[in-house]
């Protein structure tokens, strides 16, 4: 009996047999379980069996198809998907000459491309949860789903400047202030609905952008809204310009400052000295939004815990006070400036999942990312991709875990899991399942198995995939699958032309008697093009090899080669290709020779068709000593009587011209 527990949602199925009957389960393609009522014997839905029924049941029970982790399978992400396997193969096809600085830029080139990619699908799955067209429910789980990949951008942007990107001297704040800009837009906001009032400096949030741009260290944007105070303009004590002019002159460590950090250190300490004396000389008492300004570039801790609600999350504010109070710090030291932060916001008791992994990152454990990334995220995009990255640039080691994979695979088979369940991700598992050394071709081989091969293109492309990797085996499989589905379906020329490229000699026995019983019921073949193009392929099987040669006849009777035709028919009989039940339709087909003016056939040859005809009359006597099966096929046997006796006489009449036209000509 299945369990629950009290936080996990309980699924209920829709079908009164199972409350009945019970439920009975097996596993489907990738993430998806088949459920249906009933216990008991074997049940088999389209071929396959799909677990079992209980012979109680009046009916044949409802199949349930439950999936899950199928986040990843939604129109927004699916381009999300095949866009970042593009940037996966390029990322596994670059041959980087050293793991040195030469190569970092580009894998972070790689690492934007992924970023922009996941901006991308933001965008599209904000727009999709505003689209009153999608419906209330389906416009809740596009804006969940929004908020899943904003913090996923957000966590790689992360990600890419802790562990991938080259930092000068080791500084990663500018990195840092950037990462806080691209992620968190309220000051623009602020600041765009703060212009569009009349008097934009009496909003209630005009001093709040302000002081958000100055957290964000966006020192341009904020002194271009002081600018806008009238206070500015009427400047009599000079505060205004004092602060501006405080904020125009702070220094900024960049990667493109050619100062030494010596040096910037020691500007921005002089700076800050100045920032300090303003405070002191209580230039700006008067003027409480001032100085709060003035008490931010100090880098004053009280400050920082005011303004907690503008910042909003803990790594807001370790951004903020970091470029305030120690711009030059370097990246294995963040880990250090954590807590101050964290204790503002209710310590670590108050972390949630996500926090847990930002932190994990701060603290510059790649482990530990990779790990609560895939116990948080509700898909394994982000552990599969990023780990990979971080695989190329050096920094994972090959991480042995107990079940025999080591970390970037075992992560990369887990996302090809979770999209093996969509119908049109085949394709792209595949792509991900080469670059999985250990297990990626046993992947392979079970997922090829489960593909569902509804369409000859679909088919043909899977088949290229399989030749493509030297699977042998599957593609056989594929054939055989392919040449049953035209078989069923009535399409026997499809089906032979998929027999010959499994190579199964003993269908293509069964395929060509098929065709042959075609040509005696209807006097005609179906596919002649198939037929008259087999080429080598002819040579699979004896039956084969009989209904291209057999065509072949045709074709030279058509022709007007009769002699030709009828040395060939001849030595169809003799080789005993054809099965003895097919030999009287072979006979009869040399019935317009034998009544030809001309001698085509010799009385050797004549000789030869006698002798086979009696052995076609043995055959059909002993067929019909059975009383019971003459009765059933009365009709036939009086037709094949007369067929027999209709080559008897002409086989004599053919026989008398040949010996007399040989006697002649000797």
């Amino acid at each position: 009996m299945a369990t629950y527990e009290p936080e996990a949602p309980v699924f209920c199925i829709p079908d009164e047999d199972a409350a009945i009957h019970g439920l009975s389960a097996c596993w489907g393609l990738g993430h998806q379980l088949v459920l249906h009522a009933g216990i008991g014997k074997k049940c088999f839905v389209e071929n396959e069996e799909v677990g079992h029924y209980d012979s109680k049941l009046k009916a044949p029970s409802m199949i349930h198809i439950m999936n899950w982790e199928v986040d990843m399978q939604n129109a927004e992400t699916r381009k999300l998907v095949s866009e970042s396997y593009n940037i996966f193969q390029s990322l596994q096809t670059f041959e980087p000459e050293s793991i040195d600085a030469a190569r970092k830029p580009h894998l972070v080139k790689f690492s934007r491309k992924y970023r922009s990619i996941v901006a991308a699908c933001v965008q599209n799955l904000r727009k999709a949860s505003q689209d009153p067209k999608n419906g209330e429910e389906v416009c809740e789980y596009y804006a969940v789903q929004c908020e899943v990949f904003q913090m996923i951008g957000l966590l790689w942007s992360l990600c890419e400047i802790m562990f991938v990107e080259t930092l000068p001297g080791g500084v990663a704040l500018q990195q840092l202030l950037d990462w806080v800009k691209w992620h968190f837009d309220q000051g623009d906001r602020l600041a765009k609905e703060i212009l569009k009032s009349p008097n934009p400096t009496q909003s209630p949030e005009y001093w709040n952008a302000i002081y958000i741009y100055v957290l964000q260290g966006r020192i341009a944007e904020a002194r271009n809204l002081l600018s806008l105070h009238p206070g500015r303009q009427r400047d009599i004590h000079g505060v205004y310009s004092r602060l501006d002019e405080l904020l125009r002159k702070m220094p900024i460590f960049g990667a493109f400052t050619r100062q030494s950090l010596a040096e910037f250190d020691m500007k921005w300490r002089h700076w800050q000295d100045q920032c300090l004396q303003c405070l002191e000389d209580h230039e700006l008492s008067s003027y409480a939004e001032l100085e709060t300004i003035c008490r931010i570039l100090t880098g004053e801790e009280n400050v920082f815990i005011e303004l907690r609600d503008l910042t909003g999350t803990w790594y807001q504010m370790l951004v903020a006070k970091l470029l305030y109070t120690n711009p030059t710090v370097k990246t294995f030291d963040l880990q250090y400036h954590t807590k101050s932060c964290l204790d503002a916001y209710g310590g670590s008791s108050s972390l949630t999942p996500f926090d847990n992994i930002l932190l994990a990152a701060l603290e510059f454990d790649i482990h530990q990312v990779i790990k609560e990334s895939s116990t948080c995220l509700n898909n394994w995009w982000f552990s599969a991709h990023i780990t990979d990255l971080l695989h190329h640039c050096g920094q994972l080691e090959t991480h042995q875990l107990n079940y025999g994979s080591n970390l970037r695979e075992f992560l990369l088979l887990e996302y090809v899991s979770s999209l093996m369940s969509h119908k049109s991700m085949w394709q792209i598992c595949m792509g991900y399942l080469d670059h999985c050394a250990e297990s990626g071709r046993h992947y392979q081989e079970l997922l090829v198995e489960r593909i569902p091969l509804q369409t000859n293109k679909k088919a043909l492309k899977l088949l290229e995939m399989c030749r493509d990797r030297d699977m042998k085996d599957q593609v056989k499989t594929i054939c055989k699958v392919m040449c049953m589905q035209a078989l069923h379906n009535g399409r026997l020329g499809s089906a032979l032309s998929w027999c010959m490229q499994s190579k199964d000699a003993a269908f293509a026995t069964y395929l060509s008697e098929k065709f042959l019983a075609e040509y005696t019921t209807t006097g005609d073949f179906s596919n002649l093009d198939l037929i008259d193009n087999l080429g080598p392929g002819m040579l699979l099987s004896d039956r084969l090899t009989f209904l291209g040669k057999y065509r072949e006849f045709h074709r030279l009777y058509e022709s007007g080669n009769f002699r030709e035709g009828a040395s060939l028919l001849l030595s169809l009989l003799s080789a005993k290709l054809a099965p003895k039940k097919f030999w009287l339709t072979l006979l009869t087909d040399a019935l317009p020779l034998l009544e030809l003016q001309d001698v085509i056939l010799s009385s050797k040859q004549t000789y030869e068709l006698m002798h086979s005809l009696q052995e076609c009359r043995d055959y059909h006597t002993q067929l019909y000593t059975d009383e019971e099966y003459l009765n059933k096929h009365k009709g036939a046997f009086h037709a094949e009587k007369e067929k027999i006796e209709l080559l008897q006489l002409a086989l004599a009449r053919n026989l008398a011209k040949a010996i007399l036209e040989e006697a002649s000509s000797s």
